[in-house]
């Protein structure tokens, strides 16, 4: 009767070690894997930095749309009053107090199209949205770039791969170009957004 010992013993130990390749000890496998580390690093720097940009795009575009809803807004009120003030002085025989009506109707209606002390007036807020919609515009570019780094490392990363399997060197030339065009990438997405339009 065999035991769970006994059939233990009775399998050689060297069916349990793991042979390697002879080509695992090649000093070339540990350049590429050196690259695909790198490359990695990269790639999580501009997926992160890509995320940052998206999610900063997408804050200034609420913050513009809310300013040009409150332009609206001050728009609809200064329209509102203006048209009050001159119904009103069409009236004939208009008594002092009406007067004192149309003159606060007046200065409501100048200070709805320009308050800079409160920065709420119309042209201060048109001002206000279109820097928001700048700061948008700027961010969304940054976005696009670092996305297209992360597409050209990931492709990079792939085909480091595939050379260590393969061995062709030419494999590792180009992934060693595509990261370098996702290091540029996500060098222009960071310093300079918008001095490259691709899209």
């Amino acid at each position: 009767m065999l035991t769970s010992h006994s059939v233990a013993v009775a399998i050689p130990r060297r069916s349990f070690h793991v042979r390697w390749s002879r080509s695992s000890g090649d000093p070339n496998n540990k350049r590429v894997a050196l690259l695909i580390a790198l490359l990695a690093l990269v790639l999580a720097f501009s997926e992160t930095l890509g995320k940052s940009a998206q999610t900063a795009a997408l804050t200034h575009n609420i913050e513009a749309s809310n300013l040009w809803s409150f332009f609206q807004a001050k728009t609809i009120r200064m329209t509102t009053v203006r048209t009050a003030a001159e119904t009103m002085e069409t009236l004939p025989d208009l008594n002092d107090k009406a007067k004192g009506q149309v003159a606060k109707w007046k200065a409501a209606a100048a200070r709805y199209d320009s308050e800079p002390e409160t920065r709420e007036g119309r042209k201060e807020l048109m001002a206000r949205a279109k820097e928001q919609e700048a700061k948008r515009d700027r961010a969304m570019a940054a976005y696009h770039h670092y996305e297209l780094a992360s597409a050209l490392v990931q492709i990079a990363i792939v085909l480091a791969s595939a050379m260590i399997i393969t061995g062709i060197a030419m494999l590792g030339w180009i992934s060693v170009g595509l990261g370098g065009l996702g290091i540029v990438f996500s060098g222009i997405g960071f310093f300079a957004p918008t001095a490259v339009h691709l899209f």
